[in-house]
C-alpha cells in the first residue's frame, strides 16, 4: 500500500508530481514546477513568467512569453522582483536588477528544465543570496541522458512569432555523457515597430566516478536584442487619442519621424515629441556563465559538494533625449569638459554595462544517529561598469546615424563592485521514529559595497570622481522550522527566518545624490509560516497562513541631507511594510471518467500595507506624506489561477485554464488603482501516436487570452503622482511540433 501511494497520487502527463507539488517533508511553504508541467507551456516562455502558476505570485509581463525584459515584474508576499533570491542549479544569480543584473530569464529554456522550485515566504538557510528577503525560487537543469537521442521543434505564432530549439545528448559512455542545446527566437512587438531576438546555448558535461563522485561543468550563452515599447499613463490608456492618434492597449511608438513644429529657431528637430520614434529605444545583452560542481560522498554519513562560477556580461541600451535638456546639460559641461559638441536636434542616449561576476560554494553534510548537520561558505565577487552620454544624430534626425564622435553631455562612468560573503550552520533533527523533524540553523551575511567614478552629471561638473563605500552586515539571521507527519498523508509545518538583503538599486541609491548623503540601512525582514498539506491517491493540496514584517523600504525622496541644510532627492527609509495572508495549492483526479479528468488550483490572499509615514520636502517646507495603513502598490489581494485537463487518450490532451488578478493600488497614497482582470488560455497536446515513426512526434497548440481580455498588467509605482503602465498583451496563438530521436 505504501508503494501505491508514491506512485498513484494524482498522476497525469501535464500535472505535477504530488510530493514535489507541495514540498512534502519541507519546513516551509515550498511548491514545485515540475518537468511535465514545464513543458506544457508556450515554447520559449520565460522562466520568470512561468512562476504565475504558483501560489502567491503575481507575474506580470509585456508581452505573452514575458520575453520583453523592462516588461516583467513579481510580487510575492511583501517582496518585489529585486527582492527575491534565485538560482540556476547550485549558482546564485545575483542581482535581477534588467539592467546591468543577472536576471533568471536569460539562462534557462524551459526544454532543459527538470523542475522550478519555489519558496514564497522563507528559503532554506542553505542557498546563498544577498538580495533575497526571505523568497528563494530555485531552477534545476536536467542532467545529460544516459542514451544518445536528442529532440528538436519548431514553433510559429503570432506577431511572426518563429522560433526553432534543437538539444542532443551523447548519452553515457565510460562515465562521461554531456547535452549541447541551443534554441533561437524571433518575434515582432505585438505593440508598435521592431522586433525582439534570442540565441541562447546551453550545455553539460558529467562524470561520475565509481562510488558515486561526480564533476559537472556547464556553461549558458545568451544574446538578446529588442526595442522597446512605451509604458504610458491611465490617461493614455483610456482618453482621447493624443496629437498622433493613439491611444489604449496598442499605444505605440511611432514607425515613422513625423513632421512637428519647430520649438527652437534654426533647430529642426528641437520639438520634445521626436522622443516618439520607435528606433531611439533599443536594449541590448550579451551574457556568459560558467560553473564548475564537485559533489562527493565522504564515507557513509558524509557528503561535499562545491561549485566555482563565473559570469561574464555586456550591453548597452539606446533612449533619446530632447534638444532643451541636451542644450542645458551641454551648456552646463562645456566650459569644464573637452571634446563636447553643440545638439543638433534630438540626442543619442546611449548607456553600456560590462562586468564579471565570479564566486564559489562549499556545502558539507554530516549524517549521525537523528541528525543531519550542514554547514557551508558562500563568496561572490561582482565587478560591474556603466557609462552613459548623449550623442549627436547626423543632422540631429532622430533616424540619422548616430554620431559617436560628437558627445554632447557626459552623464555616468563608473564602476561598482560588491563583495558577499555568507556562511551557514544547520541541524536537521529527526524525532519521535521519524515523525517529527525539525531544522534548526542560522546565517551570517557580510556584503561590503564601493562605487567609484562618475556617477551623475554633477561629478563631471564638479570635477570629481569620489569613491563610496558601504557595509551591511548580520552575523546571525535564525531560521527555525518543524514538519510533523499527522498521518502517512498529513503533515502540518511552521517556520520563522530572518532575512538582510543589498538595498535595492545600490547603483541607483548611490548615484542619486551628492557624496554627503548617508547609505542606507539594509532591507530586512522576519517571516512566520503555518501551514498543512496532504498528499491522497487522487487528492493533493498544501495551505499555508503567513505573516511578513519587511523594514527600511527604501524610496527616493526629497529631504535635507543629515549634517547640512541642502535639500537633495535620495533613497531613504520610508518605514516597515507588514504583510499577512493564505496560499493554497491543489490538485486532484477523481475516478469520474476513468481518471482522464483532473483539477489544479492555487488561490491566494495577501494583505501587504505601510505602517509609517514618512517627511518629503516640498517647496522647502517639510511635508508629511500619509502612508500609514495604505496598501502597497501593485500588490492585489486575491491571486487565483484553476485549471481543468482532459486526456481522452494516451496521444490526446486538452488543457483549459484562467487566471485572476485583483485590483491593485498604483502609488503609496493609494489614489489611483487599476481593475482586476482574468485571463483564460487554452493548450491542446497531441503525440506518441503509437509505435513507428509517429510515435516520435509531438503537436501542441497554446491559445493565451481566448477572450482577448484587455487590462493594465505591469505597473511602475509612484509615491503620490499617477503609475505609467503596460497593457497586457492580446490574444495569442503558437503551433508547435516536436521531434524526439
Amino acid at each position: 500500500m505504501a508503494q501505491q501511494i508514491d506512485e498513484v497520487v494524482v498522476t497525469g502527463r501535464r500535472v505535477s508530481e504530488a510530493a514535489v507539488a507541495i514540498g512534502t517533508d519541507e519546513p516551509t511553504a515550498t511548491v514545485s514546477i515540475t518537468r511535465d508541467a514545464l513543458l506544457s507551456a508556450p515554447a520559449g516562455i520565460t522562466g520568470l513568467k512561468m512562476l504565475e502558476s504558483l501560489p502567491g505570485f503575481n507575474v506580470q509581463s509585456n508581452d505573452p512569453l514575458g520575453m520583453y525584459e523592462f516588461g516583467n515584474s513579481v510580487s510575492v508576499r511583501a517582496f518585489s522582483f529585486t527582492q527575491i533570491g534565485f538560482l540556476l542549479d547550485d549558482v546564485p544569480m545575483g542581482r535581477s536588477d534588467q539592467f546591468g543584473g543577472s536576471p533568471i530569464y536569460r539562462y534557462v529554456d524551459n526544454e532543459n528544465l527538470a523542475r522550478v522550485q519555489a519558496s514564497s515566504g522563507a528559503g532554506d538557510v542553505s542557498l546563498p543570496s544577498y538580495a533575497s528577503l526571505g523568497t528563494i525560487v530555485s531552477y534545476y537543469t536536467t542532467a545529460p541522458a544516459e542514451t544518445f537521442g536528442g529532440s528538436a521543434s519548431l514553433t510559429f505564432g503570432s506577431d511572426s512569432l518563429f522560433r526553432n530549439f534543437l538539444r542532443v545528448d551523447t548519452g553515457e559512455h565510460d562515465g562521461w555523457s554531456a547535452y549541447i542545446a541551443r534554441s533561437d527566437i524571433q518575434s515582432n512587438l505585438w505593440r508598435g515597430e521592431g522586433d525582439i531576438n534570442r540565441e541562447h546555448i546551453e550545455g553539460k558535461i558529467r562524470y561520475q566516478f565509481d562510488g558515486g563522485a561526480e564533476i559537472t561543468f556547464q556553461g549558458v550563452y545568451n544574446d538578446y536584442f529588442d526595442y522597446d515599447s512605451p509604458a504610458i499613463t491611465k490617461a493614455q490608456y483610456e482618453g482621447p487619442p493624443d496629437q498622433f492618434g493613439r491611444r489604449g492597449r496598442f499605444f505605440p511608438y511611432l514607425h515613422y519621424v513625423p513632421v512637428l513644429p519647430v520649438t527652437s529657431p534654426g533647430i529642426t528637430y528641437s520639438n520634445t515629441a521626436y522622443n516618439q520614434y520607435y528606433k531611439q529605444a533599443i536594449n541590448s545583452r550579451t551574457d556568459y556563465l560558467w560553473a564548475l560542481t564537485a559533489k562527493t560522498p565522504l564515507g557513509e554519513n558524509v557528503n561535499l559538494s562545491a561549485t566555482a562560477y563565473y559570469e561574464d556580461k555586456q550591453g548597452y541600451g539606446v533612449s533619446p533625449e530632447a534638444y532643451a535638456t541636451s542644450l542645458t546639460s551641454y551648456n552646463a559641461q562645456r566650459l569644464i569638459l573637452s571634446g563636447l559638441t553643440a545638439p543638433r536636434g534630438l540626442q543619442y542616449g546611449l548607456s553600456t554595462i560590462n562586468g564579471e561576476r565570479k564566486g564559489v560554494s562549499v556545502n558539507g553534510e554530516w549524517r549521525v544517529a537523528n541528525h543531519s548537520l550542514q554547514t557551508g561558505l558562500w563568496y561572490e565577487d561582482d565587478d560591474y561598469h556603466r557609462t552613459q552620454a548623449r550623442y549627436n544624430h547626423e543632422g540631429g534626425n532622430p533616424d540619422g546615424a548616430p554620431l559617436l564622435n560628437e558627445p554632447v553631455h557626459l552623464q555616468r562612468n563608473y564602476v561598482s563592485t560588491r563583495q558577499s560573503t555568507q556562511f551557514f550552520l544547520k541541524d536537521v533533527i529527526s524525532l519521535l521514529d521519524d515523525r517529527l523533524k525539525l531544522d534548526v540553523g542560522f546565517k551570517g551575511l557580510w556584503v561590503d559595497y564601493e562605487i567609484t567614478g562618475y556617477r551623475n552629471p554633477g561629478d563631471y561638473i564638479a570635477r570629481r570622481q569620489p569613491t563610496l563605500t558601504a557595509k551591511w552586515e548580520d552575523s546571525f539571521l535564525p531560521q527555525v522550522g518543524a514538519v510533523y507527519n499527522l498521518t502517512d498523508r498529513e503533515q502540518v509545518f511552521a517556520s520563522y527566518s530572518e532575512n538582510m538583503a543589498l538595498p535595492r538599486g545600490a547603483d541607483d541609491v548611490f548615484s542619486a545624490a551628492s557624496p554627503t548623503v548617508p547609505a542606507p540601512d539594509p532591507e530586512t525582514a522576519k517571516n512566520w509560516e503555518l501551514g498543512i498539506r496532504t498528499n491522497r491517491p487522487t487528492f493533493n493540496a498544501s495551505l499555508v497562513a503567513y505573516q511578513t514584517s519587511f523594514a527600511n523600504r527604501l524610496q527616493s525622496f526629497a529631504s535635507v541631507v543629515p549634517g547640512s541644510t541642502t535639500t537633495e532627492t535620495f533613497f531613504q527609509n520610508v518605514g516597515e511594510v507588514d504583510a499577512y495572508g493564505a496560499e493554497f495549492s491543489g490538485q486532484w483526479k477523481p475516478e469520474l471518467l476513468g481518471g482522464r479528468i483532473y483539477f489544479n488550483t492555487n488561490l491566494s490572499y495577501n494583505h501587504a500595507e505601510f505602517q509609517d509615514n514618512y517627511t518629503t520636502v516640498v517647496s522647502g517646507a517639510p511635508t508629511t506624506v500619509a502612508i500609514a495603513g495604505k496598501i502597497v502598490p501593485d500588490f492585489p489581494e486575491w491571486v487565483f489561477q484553476g485549471g481543468v485537463t482532459f486526456e481522452p487518450t494516451d496521444w490526446a490532451l486538452f488543457n483549459l485554464s484562467a487566471r485572476h488578478i485583483s485590483s491593485r493600488y498604483t502609488n503609496f497614497i493609494n489614489t489611483e488603482s487599476v481593475d482586476g482582470y482574468t485571463v483564460w488560455n487554452a493548450y491542446l497536446d497531441i503525440g506518441e501516436l503509437g509505435t513507428g515513426p509517429l510515435s516520435h512526434l509531438k503537436f501542441r497548440l497554446n491559445v493565451d487570452n481566448i477572450f482577448d481580455e484587455d487590462y493594465l498588467g505591469t505597473i511602475t509605482p509612484t509615491t503620490t503622482g499617477l503609475a505609467t503602465f503596460r497593457p497586457g498583451p492580446p490574444r495569442s496563438v503558437q503551433l508547435t511540433l516536436t521531434a524526439e530521436f
